[in-house]
């Protein structure tokens, strides 16, 4: 059973991800220009996919793939272009309604089915790999690892996840991101250290880890075998 702590959180990110940034999330995942700062989290947000997808096989071929958090399906198109089989879930509908359009444009070798709703429940069995790019950084410690825990217990192979690591540079960020304005904000990321998150985490076998900087992006990914 979800705690009350994730509950809440869930439909602030809705709310936010679905409404009131659906707009401003279009735009800094497509080749529109941006701010500069925007841009130093596009950068990071490519680089931290481009990761992601070399750590699964070259040819996804037959492989299953669940996006955990798609938004507007950067991973899932890719993942679906080497050929994977992808349920890409999402709690914004509107997201999910823009990835899907954006999807049809493309010769995928793949396949993508999109679905609304929590990333824990897809309904759609196991998966060779489970990837959740982004999507579990705006949860306390608890709920990101009973996270991590539900999404692994989708994998047949391996889970890749990525978390907000605790440094000085990203809490400068973060105070600086409250001088925005308020209707202009995201939900609070919640940063973990490493060590926080590895000891949590240390009955599962790491495989590999990689911290992303750029700009206003600092993101760490992890890879677990299932």
């Amino acid at each position: 059973m979800a705690s009350a702590t994730y509950l809440k959180r869930r439909d602030e990110l809705e709310t936010y991800f679905d409404r009131t940034a659906a707009t401003n999330w279009a735009r800094l995942t497509s080749d529109a220009p941006v701010s500069g700062i925007r841009a130093t989290v596009r950068a990071g947000r490519d680089a931290m996919r481009d990761t992601l997808l070399s750590w699964l096989p070259a040819d996804l071929t037959g492989c299953r793939i669940l996006d955990a958090g798609c938004g507007t399906g950067q991973f899932a198109i890719e993942a679906a272009r080497l050929g994977a089989d992808v349920v890409a879930v999402d709690l914004s509908q509107t997201l999910v309604d823009l990835a899907a359009v954006r999807a049809t444009e493309l010769n995928l070798k793949g396949s993508i089915r999109w679905a609304v709703g929590d990333m824990f429940d897809p309904g759609e069995g196991s998966f060779d790999h489970v990837v959740a790019m982004d999507s579990l950084i705006h949860y306390q410690i608890d709920d990101f690892v009973t996270g991590v825990r539900r999404l692994a217990a989708l994998a047949d192979k391996t889970v890749l996840f990525t978390f907000a690591p605790r440094t000085p540079a990203l809490a400068v960020m973060h105070s600086v991101g409250k001088l925005f304005p308020r209707s202009d904000r995201s939900p609070a990321i919640c940063p973990h250290t490493a060590k926080e998150v590895g000891d949590r985490l240390a009955d599962w076998r790491l495989l590999r880890s990689k911290k992303i900087k750029s700009g206003f992006y600092i993101s760490q990914a992890l890879e677990l075998a299932a």
